[in-house]
């Protein structure tokens, strides 16, 4: 893969173990909508195998056979994003061990930080914000979100687009996952990916992947570099 300039982190579950504040989140305006939804760990660990929120909600919808209008969904997603932002500004989801000094290093050794993710853009600008301060989110440039492309994680869209927007071959981008998805998504970008499963990805495998690491602080990108 030759020298590694670039790192693009994934955010939900890669950067942070975000995922119990995100289904809190949805429960939360489940239950303040009188919808008589409750979404267990088990339920929401299936339904992870799809990306992004509102399509998470559809096809939750579609399981139990019931129908909403994409508008209501859209409405029941942002108000979601609300709560889960005030849950995240309560330090309610704290960096994976490990992710601070592996920034520092990256940036110390001069390279260059992105992100690629299926999330929402004000979701990762807060967590961002809370977890590092806007100094440090300023490192991570690009910053492609799930709004950003039409088809999010396992299709490459997100990682091709951020690696144009650094500017980079994919041979010298390093993707950091915690996902089969986002590893699928990295893989077909060309992208070379590290996966350190999360607290709801554990039991997923990770074929492609380059490494992987039960600890992001047993990560070495510089020996990754020279192995290939």
């Amino acid at each position: 893969m030759g020298p590694i300039r670039a790192l693009i982190f994934d955010v939900d579950g890669t950067l942070a173990e975000t995922e119990e504040a995100h289904r809190a989140a949805f429960n939360a305006v489940f239950a303040n909508e009188k919808l008589g939804w409750t979404w267990d760990v088990d339920r929401y660990r299936d339904l992870l195998r799809t990306t992004g929120g509102k399509e998470r909600i559809a096809r939750y919808l579609a399981e139990e056979g019931l129908g909403l209008p994409p508008e209501r969904i859209a409405a029941l997603h942002r108000m979601k994003n609300d709560v889960y932002m005030e849950i995240v500004r309560g330090g309610g989801a704290p960096l994976r061990p490990g992710v601070a000094d592996l920034i520092a290093e990256a940036r110390d050794a001069g390279l260059r930080l992105a992100i690629c993710t299926t999330t929402s853009r004000v979701n990762v600008e807060t967590l961002l914000d809370v977890a590092l301060g806007p100094d440090e989110r300023a490192l991570f440039s690009p910053i492609v979100a799930g709004e950003d492309v039409a088809a999010k994680k396992p299709a490459p869209d997100a990682y091709v687009l951020a690696v144009a927007r650094l500017g980079l071959p994919a041979a010298q981008c390093l993707a950091l996952e915690d996902s089969r998805n986002g590893v699928l998504a990295a893989v077909a970008a060309g992208v070379a990916v590290v996966a350190c499963p999360s607290l709801y990805t554990a039991q997923e495998t990770f074929v492609g992947a380059l490494a992987v690491v039960d600890d992001w602080r047993r990560l070495d990108w510089r020996s990754l570099a020279q192995s290939r």
